[in-house]
């Protein structure tokens, strides 16, 4: 795409949803093989650091997450979507976007030094700001190809960043470094993804780089991008906030043992999170050109992440033990994280299901419905936690976060039934799942499965699953046209 350029709205309209299916799938693909290199990374981490050790690195990560709110501000998601919608103003956009976090870092790291000095992990500053600054350039610079919908460098990108990280932490593990070697390991795989999609963008010409601060784009984007910043501090606090209070109840082994169990759970959420990142552009468009097909694609949209996100839940509520000990390799240190591994997967479905509808309030110019819907779960949540995390410790923390998310999945199912239409969640959602519950029997006698015999099973109840979703004819015939269509487009 030529800087200034744009794709005639007829032909965006014509082919928009067949090539957001063939990103999806080719995303898909790639963030499967990264995200097993990165499980790995996950895990040879928390093995060598041990509980405590894991607890005090993790928790740096989350304050990561939290403060790098400030460097974005929103404008990450608001590029996104108007850059989808005006691919012409992308350049404008990319270098003004650019800019601004050069200047919003500043109070970030002021942030983020204080969180640091008050728990007592002030030595880890500076890789902790390395990796956050890092994070948001790499961030903003992806989301070009996201807004128009080429997406085959994002997948180079994500496998480049996961074998740069697994390279680091081995070197890590087997020279026994401690928590910052493996901050500057994250450093390093943003760092690469910063360049490599500079360099694209350079080489194709899609935007000429350099300083545009515009105070004129900052006080027309502000006010449409601090909802979306709102809800994610929001989001962002209700996920990880559990963490901060266990700290404070129960201190690091148990934050440590928690986070063990939620790594397998959050590693999943990038089918839901790749999915988005598809389909919210595709909404926008939809919203902005042809208004009536956006509910008919929410609907899709919900019933493709609840066929992926049931099964998990099914196969993780059941296979728990055995996959806890895949990952722990430290002669049992880990072993209780298994119940609240098994307690976190009954929510697994409830993450997925519940990105549909706040992609379409998002797609609708409706985030200050998700903020307002994304406040209610920070108040359930903390509360829950509050009162289930002094009695029980890291298992309350875990069911904290699932009843927090059933109370999303209601608020927000709501808000877009009253601003777009109803979803039709039983119609939607029993033939699927049936099939989840039939290899969910089938799954209950392998309950007991441990080392290799665990991946066979989960393999198992994959051909079930599959079986079941044929039988009940849970795909529409509609549906699997617009899968073949794209998979041949892909070929072609």
């Amino acid at each position: 795409m030529a800087e200034g350029g744009a794709e005639d709205p007829a032909v965006r309209e014509g082919t928009i949803g067949t090539r957001a299916i063939g990103n999806a799938a080719m995303l898909l693909v790639a963030r499967v093989a990264s995200r097993s290199i990165a499980l790995v990374t996950v895990f040879a981490t928390a093995n060598a650091l041990l509980p405590a050790a894991n607890g005090e690195f993790q928790t740096t990560v989350t304050y990561i997450a939290l403060v790098s709110i400030l460097i974005d501000v929103g404008f990450n998601t608001l590029y996104t979507r108007e850059g989808a919608r005006q691919p012409g103003e992308i350049p404008h956009y990319l270098r003004s976007v650019l800019s601004t976090r050069a200047i919003f870092a500043l109070p970030a790291a002021v942030a983020l030094a204080l969180a640091m000095w008050f728990s007592g992990f002030q030595s880890l500053f500076v890789p902790a700001f390395t990796v956050m600054l890092l994070s948001a350039y790499s961030n903003v610079l992806r989301s070009t190809f996201y807004a128009i919908g080429k997406l085959n460098y994002e997948a180079v990108a994500i496998l480049a960043e996961a074998v740069i990280l697994f390279g680091g932490t081995l070197y890590g593990v087997f020279t026994h470094r401690g928590v910052a070697f493996f901050l500057w390991s994250y450093a390093a795989s943003y760092g690469f993804s910063c360049s490599y999609f500079v360099a694209v963008i350079a080489i194709r010409r899609m935007v000429r780089f350099g300083w545009e601060f515009d105070l004129g784009f900052l006080r027309a984007w502000l006010p449409q991008s601090l909802p979306f910043a709102l809800a994610f501090v929001i989001t962002t606090l209700y996920f990880k906030i559990d963490q901060p209070i266990l700290l404070h109840f129960r201190g690091l082994t148990e934050v440590g043992l928690y986070v063990f169990a939620y790594k397998p759970v959050e590693s999943l959420l990038f089918i839901p999170v790749t999915l988005l990142n598809v389909a919210f552009p595709v909404l926008a468009v939809y919203h902005s050109d042809s208004p009536e097909r956006l509910l008919n694609a929410t609907n899709r949209f919900y019933r493709a992440l609840l066929l992926m996100g049931w099964p998990i839940t099914i196969g993780t509520v059941i296979l728990a033990p055995g996959i806890n000990g895949l990952f722990d390799r430290t002669g049992g240190q880990y072993g209780p994280s298994a119940a609240a591994l098994q307690a976190l997967g009954w929510g697994i479905f409830l993450m997925f299901v519940t990105n549909a509808f706040i992609a379409a309030l998002n797609a609708m110019d409706r985030q200050v419905l998700f903020t307002w819907a994304a406040l209610i779960s920070l108040v359930v949540n903390v509360a829950l936690n509050l009162f289930l995390i002094p009695a029980f410790g890291y298992l309350g923390a875990a069911w904290a976060t699932n009843l927090t998310e059933l109370a999303l999945l209601i608020t927000v199912w709501i808000l877009v039934r009253r601003v777009l239409g109803p979803v039709p969640i039983i119609r939607l959602s029993w033939r699927i799942l049936l099939a989840g519950i039939l290899m969910g029997m089938v799954l209950f006698f392998l309950r007991s499965a441990h080392g290799w015999a665990v991946p066979v099973a989960i393999l198992g109840g994959v051909v079930v699953y599959s079986a079941g979703l044929l039988m009940l004819r849970a795909l529409e015939p509609e549906e699997v046209a617009l899968l073949r269509r794209s998979l041949l487009r892909r070929r072609a």
